[in-house]
């Protein structure tokens, strides 16, 4: 069987964020796991703020349809979650409600969201919840608004700022070992729903 296709990105593009570096040690357990990963930035799928009136006008973006297409084209999704205000990012909001606004012919309604894609979320904070509320609206936004397959398996990184080793990996054991846990069940529910 082929490798899975993971997707990996964060919710932040801040340069230093403690959400792009979860995201990079996630890529690089995920490539001991024998998943084909890519990572990729959402600075580079600049969008205006989600406005009904501006689709009915001007349509979706073209950096919507890009997104929708590198989604569509990975058999699984790692997000890394900020929390703003126990929430979740604009940034990432806006990029999730644009790209559920598409839909080819033949597809359902917010299809890059299913179709047997797996997701799995975690964040990584200074504060000692370790960004849990933000992921608390992520799994909302992801399950109940666009109908996406949420594993149950996370990565919560609290005390960011002292978490991450000079490699960028996870220094604390249990935070590692979280990430691993995830990773592990990423590629054995995404193997399950190609097969």
């Amino acid at each position: 069987m082929r490798p899975v296709k993971i997707l990996v990105f964060s919710g932040s593009t801040r340069s230093g964020s403690f959400n792009g570096k979860l995201a990079g040690a996630v890529l690089r357990e995920l490539a001991l796991g024998d998943a084909e990963a890519t990572r990729i930035s959402l600075s580079d799928f600049p969008l205006p703020l989600y406005d009904g009136d501006l689709e009915q006008t001007k349509g979706v973006p073209e950096a919507a349809h890009k997104l929708k297409r590198i989604i569509q084209s990975h058999d699984g999704v790692f997000i890394a979650c900020p929390e703003y205000n126990a929430g979740v990012t604009p940034l990432l909001k806006n990029a999730l409600d644009w790209v559920s606004r598409i839909s080819d012919p033949g597809e359902p309604a917010s299809a890059a969201f299913k179709q047997n894609r797996v997701f799995a979320i975690g964040s990584a904070s200074p504060g000692a919840m370790g960004g849990v509320r933000g992921l608390i609206s992520m799994r909302t936004i992801l399950e109940m608004g666009l109908g996406a397959l949420v594993i149950p398996q996370t990565v919560i990184v609290s005390g960011a700022g002292s978490a991450f080793d000079a490699k960028g990996d996870l220094a604390d054991e249990r935070a590692a070992s979280l990430l691993k846990a995830m990773v592990q069940a990423l590629i054995r529910q995404t193997r399950f729903q190609l097969s």
